[in-house]
């Protein structure tokens, strides 16, 4: 090139340099300083900081992952704890410890590497974003293996969650139901009392529940979820039976005073029964002998005792349901009762043993034709369907085979002992009934 053309050309480019902004200015100038053409002096730098702050922001995201999942868990925990405290439920805790220590320090060097790098300084070396990007790299992989742990530990947690959140949807239900069945219970023994009746002892245990009340009141958080479940249920229970009885107490108390009336006049009514017994033992003692009615001697005496004691429960239980003891005027009548019962029974024998012996000794074939029926109608079942029966049913049939002649021998005499022979063809009746009675359980065991 020409002298001349290069001034040209130098007053041309600097013609160029004048029009262009000052920043472009001092680039243009280096570049030619450089002889020749531009390049990015901090190109290599800027890719290092934005990876460098690429890895940071995912590290950061790995860390709000990691702490969102740990909170979410740890409320599924404490609900476990509330709950349950089983040996699996105390594992789960510990090991959520274990887990959370090891959380933390992931937390702690994520935060160091963070810490440790500022990623916006002006004079950022490239080797400096180099170290950050390789330091958060890592802490995210940390992080993200202390999620992936935090998963695993969460899905293994599941059976025991649903567990403790059923129990936990049981508490507010069985807390009002607790509180509505105290309510009602109240209502009904106010109800009673207008009727006049005082209802003390349903009082004193419907009182005796306020302390339960308290603690439902205090709430799970003071006693546990389990604990208050327990109570609760507790005192529904409680309070329903208070209640259920309050309400049958004017039916029991209009029983009560039924019962007295009734047991009263049976009392007077055995007394004279009673009165006859003494006349049929006398016919016993002329037609028959001893054996036959010495057992009646007593009845007599011993009915006008128990009568007697049974009044005098009677008695007491009046008092007492004067007094509104309900339950003792209950005992008492039941007492009452058991021994007119066995009064009457032992009147009642008085008379039958002397129309059976009556009969008996009238017909004793007819006796005698009836056990034997017994006998051979379980000696058929017993040879049904085989050739010899089965040694277990024909000893004890054979055996009261003679059982029966050996009483019916016993009637010969000028005094025959009618009640033994009595007694004997009964026990020859029952014998036979049960050799049936194992026949037919044996066929049915068999045939199903």
């Amino acid at each position: 090139m020409t002298p001349a053309a290069t001034t040209r050309r130098a007053a041309g480019d600097l013609l160029v340099l004048v029009a262009l902004p000052v920043p472009l200015v001092l680039a243009a100038l280096a570049g030619s300083f450089t002889g020749g053409g531009t390049r990015r002096w901090f190109g290599r730098g800027e890719s290092q900081r934005a990876d460098a702050q690429a890895a940071k922001d995912a590290a950061a995201a790995a860390f709000y992952e990691l702490d969102t999942a740990q909170r979410d868990l740890r409320i599924s925990i404490e609900t476990i704890a509330a709950v349950d405290d089983s040996p699996a439920a105390r594992r789960a805790i510990s090991d959520f410890a274990a887990l959370g220590q090891r959380i933390d320090q992931a937390s702690h060097d994520y935060i160091n590497a963070v810490d440790s790098h500022d990623l916006d300084r002006d004079d950022l070396e490239a080797s400096a974003a180099s170290r950050a990007r390789a330091e958060l790299t890592r802490a995210k992989a940390e992080l993200e293996r202390a999620k992936g742990d935090l998963d695993r530990f969460a899905e293994g947690l599941a059976p025991l969650l649903r567990t403790a959140e059923t129990q936990l949807a049981r508490l507010a239900p069985a807390v009002e139901r607790a509180r509505q069945a105290l309510l009602a219970a109240t209502q009904a023994l106010d109800a009673v009392r207008a009727s006049g009746l005082r209802a003390d002892e349903l009082a004193a245990r419907l009182a005796a529940l306020s302390p339960e009340l308290t603690k439902l009141n205090q709430g799970a958080g003071q006693h546990g979820v389990q604990e208050t479940i327990r109570r609760a249920d507790h005192v529904l229970r409680a309070a329903e039976a208070v209640r259920g009885e309050a309400e049958r107490l004017p039916a029991t108390a209009a029983d009560i005073d039924k019962r007295l009336v009734s047991l009263r006049t049976r009392a007077e009514a055995i007394t004279t029964r009673a009165a006859g017994v003494e006349p049929v033992l006398s016919e016993l003692r002329r037609r028959y002998s001893a054996a036959c009615w010495q057992d009646l001697q007593p009845v007599p005496e011993q009915a006008a005792h128990a009568v007697a004691q049974a009044e005098a429960k009677l008695a007491e239980a009046r008092a007492a349901r004067d007094e509104q003891r309900w339950p003792d005027a209950l005992a008492l009548l039941s007492t009452a009762r058991a021994l007119l019962n066995t009064t009457d029974e032992a009147v009642s024998t008085a008379g039958e043993r002397l129309r059976r012996l009556d009969e008996v000794s009238h017909d004793q074939a007819h006796e005698v034709e009836r056990t034997r029926f017994a006998v051979r109608d379980a000696q058929r079942l017993a040879m049904a369907g085989r050739n010899t029966p089965d040694p277990r049913h024909a000893r004890p049939l054979d055996d009261a085979v003679a059982r029966l002649d050996r009483a019916i021998a016993g009637l010969e005499g000028r005094h025959p002992d009618w009640w033994h022979f009595l007694t004997e063809t009964e026990a020859v009746r029952q014998t036979a009934a049960r050799v049936v009675q194992e026949i037919r359980e044996e066929r049915g065991a068999a045939g199903g």
